[in-house]
């Protein structure tokens, strides 16, 4: 444990002596992504919006999901956008080291500032995508409440959890360039087995303890306790929940900087 504290307290040293570097590898992520496009940063907007008006049609429509008295679009925004911005996170996350092999060859920084450049980019994108939720609230009259304060611890356990998965997936994809493939399916039954398209009271109770051992399961479901069932989230499954997002990132952190020095081979 001292050792890795030591690490922790270094690692926050340099992070604020290349904090410039930060801000400028966010804005190269932000500003590249929409390059030579027309609606430019307005693709923040339009992708989700799309995504959800498609998929409130498949499942609220057609397949007439329960969406628990709220309307359908509402109940699935609440969770895709923040799904949204998890996987986002983690799959471009995947090929940042490769990406950047001019910077990882030639200049010296943690390593670890590329990925944590990709998140704060992406975060960015999931705060702007929020309008899309707030319009929703305004349109359907969504009150209110003090639970909505809630919003801020939830986020900070996903931000957690997805930055400990983004370390892990990065450095491993330098090695084995399988992985961003592997992730992308993975990516796909983890949405499947996350209650993003329905409510977790589908689920038979008896595998319901399953969804507690989920982190983005017990993260979307609290989300949508706080936003539209007007009530505080389950504390103990997200005491689960913060617990195993810790545990990730510090040991995703661990394997980041013991790999660290062979990256250059690699790029």
């Amino acid at each position: 444990m001292a050792i890795l504290y030591k690490k922790f307290s270094e690692n926050l040293k340099l992070f604020w002596e290349f904090r410039e570097l930060l801000k400028n590898l966010v804005k190269r992520e932000i500003a590249q992504r929409y390059k030579q496009s027309i609606l430019g940063y307005a693709w923040i907007i339009l992708n989700p919006l799309f995504q959800l008006v498609v998929m409130s049609f498949v499942f609220g429509v057609i397949l007439k999901v329960s969406s628990l008295n709220v309307p359908f679009i509402i109940f699935l925004s609440v969770a895709l956008l923040p799904w949204n911005f998890f996987a986002t996170s983690l799959s471009t996350s995947s090929g940042v080291l490769v990406n950047s092999s001019s910077l990882i060859t030639k200049i010296y920084f943690p390593r670890e500032i590329l990925v944590y450049a990709n998140m704060f980019a992406k975060l960015i994108d999931f705060a702007l995508s929020l309008l899309i939720l707030i319009v929703f609230f305004l349109i359907f009259k969504i009150p209110f409440t003090i639970y909505f304060f809630w919003f801020i611890p939830i986020l900070i356990v996903q931000i957690i959890f997805t930055t400990g998965l983004s370390l892990i997936t990065s450095a491993f994809n330098l090695f084995y360039r399988d992985i961003q493939y592997l992730l992308n399916l993975i990516l796909i039954l983890w949405m499947y087995l996350t209650p993003v398209m329905y409510p977790v009271e589908l689920i038979p109770n008896k595998y319901r303890f399953i969804f507690k051992f989920n982190p983005m399961a017990v993260i979307v479901n609290a989300y949508r306790q706080i936003l539209l069932g007007k009530s505080e989230p389950n504390l103990g499954s997200l005491s689960i929940a913060l617990f195993i997002s810790i545990f990730i990132f510090i040991f995703g952190f661990f394997i980041f900087k013991k790999l660290e020095g062979k990256f250059a081979d690699y790029v």
